[in-house]
């Protein structure tokens, strides 16, 4: 089954841009591939443990996979697991919460608790 939202990592410039413009077509990896990377909750650590290692001002945005509907298809990628990947611009009202990207005590990524 998969879960009901799934995150994106975004930068402070990134973030300022989605709550700005209301959407956001994608980062320059988004782009190139040509869809939006997003990543489950259990996913999530290792995502910004291998993309944005060493990066400072880094957001987390929630996003409720079920208002993107059809613009999200689930595909293989790290080590053969299923990512969802959005092939649409990410919308604000998409967004469920959002905040600056936090560790729990043991190292994982906290979700965020504000929007």
């Amino acid at each position: 089954m998969t879960p009901a939202t799934a995150f994106k990592v975004l930068t402070g410039d990134q973030m300022a841009k989605l709550e700005k413009d209301g959407s956001f077509a994608g980062a320059p990896v988004d782009l190139a591939d040509g869809y939006v990377h997003l990543s489950t909750l259990d996913q999530l650590t290792e995502t910004v443990d291998k993309h944005f290692a060493g990066q400072d001002d880094l957001h987390v945005a929630e996003v409720d996979l079920a208002a993107l509907g059809d613009a999200v298809k689930w595909e293989p990628s790290r080590g053969g697991q299923l990512f969802p990947h959005l092939y649409a611009p990410l919308t604000l009202d998409a967004v469920v919460a959002y905040g600056p990207l936090h560790r729990d005590e043991a190292g994982k990524i906290k979700r965020p608790v504000t929007g």
